[in-house]
């Protein structure tokens, strides 16, 4: 595995997690205003992770 997919890998790792601990802090959110706010970074979240899921796969069919 190459350096460049080892650091996409990570970077997609972090945004998993990311993720995550937005959906949890979500779940125990108050108030319309901060719901918002971490729906927004949530959505954030999934647009890079789609990115960085597209370059990966991308990367793969280069190399395969």
């Amino acid at each position: 595995m190459s350096d460049t997919e080892m650091a996409l890998d990570d970077r997609i790792a972090l945004a998993r997690r990311n993720i995550s601990e937005l959906t949890d802090q979500a779940t125990s959110a108050s108030g319309a205003a901060a719901e918002e706010r971490l729906a927004d970074r949530i959505n954030e979240q999934q647009d890079l992770l789609d990115r960085l899921l597209q370059e990966r796969e991308a990367l793969a069919k280069k190399k395969g």
